[in-house]
């Protein structure tokens, strides 16, 4: 007889038996929601702060425009997306346009707009193609024909686009979503037009080689500071014409963009800049510092996971001479362009689903026929990519409970 308060061996065994056979918990690492930077702005006090009395901003017009082409754009958000860039050396805002839009979608969507739209209302002229090179980010597609228009279409694979010297669009994402790589144009036509899709060009994923002066520039606080819902975006645009339709197109869609939310973003770009000042460092330390030892320090740790099982492979990329950092480093992308080296696994989407429960996304979302490849997330939360780390260490050449 085994006292009350006591528990028997077999017992123990039997409740341990029970607690490996718990189903996995699934998490999600299919969406890049950037919240690796909550701790960073949980420190950065009141530099990060903003307070909107209730009768503030209740006009559709800025309270400062400060004659900006883009008529709803608050011309504090406007100096500090300036700054931003002059600080980190990105891109050039010089005698350029800026466009404000809800997230860089609605821009991007704006901008396909404004370089296919003409005064003449032909209804017979064919919808002009829109490319990217595979792998592209998995939203083009849906994004350019969401509206069906008859001015664009998606138009797949930049790398297999024969131009004939007819009027396209290329999208050029950099670094490269999803396999981090820095991009150039692919098709090179004569009658080509350029968007330049740059969200993840900052010092914390990449190195900052140059600035960039493309004619349109896409960038986001989503990825740059990690405010998605913030949901603001901006456009640096060479041309006045470009730039204006942009502007119709937003007013159109949605009168504008939330003037709170760029005071908000204004005050966060502020804090990022000052972040990197010396004389007025914040008590969270450079902003992009932050970001660049947790990009290193994870993709040190998910390299060595691949390296040790062998499963798995990842991208390599190139050491170059960072300006913002002065120092020779490689990329570390926000995310993870796995391939998976099983020869009895087709589906690396099904397995990380299926076995290890984990939610990612297929290399068939990015234009890619081999089903070896899958985008991870890796700007979530540490305890989060631990999870990642320990499952996909779990599995092995010689595992027997993989599934073709």
């Amino acid at each position: 007889m085994c006292p009350a308060n006591m528990v028997s061996t077999d017992e123990k065994k039997q409740d341990s038996s029970i607690k490996k056979q718990q189903p996995l918990q699934i998490i999600n690492l299919d969406q890049g929601d950037p919240t690796m930077f909550v701790e960073y702005w949980k420190k950065s006090g009141e530099k990060s702060s903003i307070m909107i009395p209730g009768w503030h901003n209740l006009s559709y017009f800025p309270n400062n425009n400060g004659g900006n082409v883009c008529w709803f754009l608050e011309k504090e958000f406007s100096d500090e997306v300036k700054k931003l860039h002059e600080s980190v050396g990105n891109a050039i805002t010089k005698d350029r346009y800026i466009v404000v839009g809800t997230g860089s979608t609605q821009l991007y969507q704006a901008a396909l707009f404004a370089l296919t739209s003409t005064d003449d209302d032909d209804s017979s002229s064919k919808p002009m193609d829109v490319v990217s090179a595979v792998p592209y980010y998995s939203s083009y597609p849906a994004v350019t024909d969401l509206l069906k228009s008859r001015l664009y279409k998606w138009g797949g694979d930049a790398y297999e686009f024969d131009d004939k010297n007819e009027p396209y669009i290329e999208v050029v994402c950099s670094p490269n979503n999803p396999d981090g790589h820095t991009m150039e144009p692919v098709v090179n036509g004569k009658g080509g037009k350029l968007i330049y899709d740059l969200a993840y060009y900052w010092p914390q994923y990449t190195p900052i080689t140059k600035p960039a002066e493309h004619d349109i520039m896409l960038f986001t606080v989503s990825k740059s500071t990690g405010h998605a819902g913030t949901r603001v975006g901006w456009a640096i645009v060479k041309d006045e014409k470009i730039a204006r339709k942009m502007t119709k197109f937003i007013e159109l869609s949605t009168i504008g963009v939330s003037k709170d939310s760029q005071y908000r973003a204004a005050t966060i770009m502020r804090a990022v800049t000052e972040s990197g000042q010396s004389i007025s460092l914040q008590l969270a330390g450079n902003f992009f510092e932050f970001g660049k030892t947790i990009m290193v320090d994870r993709w040190e740790r998910l390299r060595k996971v691949a390296a040790e099982n062998g499963v798995f492979s990842l991208p390599k990329y190139p050491k170059q001479y960072c300006n913002y950092f002065g120092e020779i480093r490689e990329a570390h992308p926000g995310f993870a362009w796995l391939k998976c080296n099983l020869e009895n696994v087709e589906d690396c989407e099904s397995l990380i689903k299926g076995n290890l429960k984990i939610l990612v996304r297929g290399g068939k979302n990015f234009g890619m026929d081999n089903k070896k490849y899958v985008r991870i997330s890796l700007l979530d939360q540490e305890d989060k990519f631990q999870i990642l780390l320990d499952r996909l260490a779990t599995v092995s050449s010689a595992s027997t409970k993989i599934k073709a």
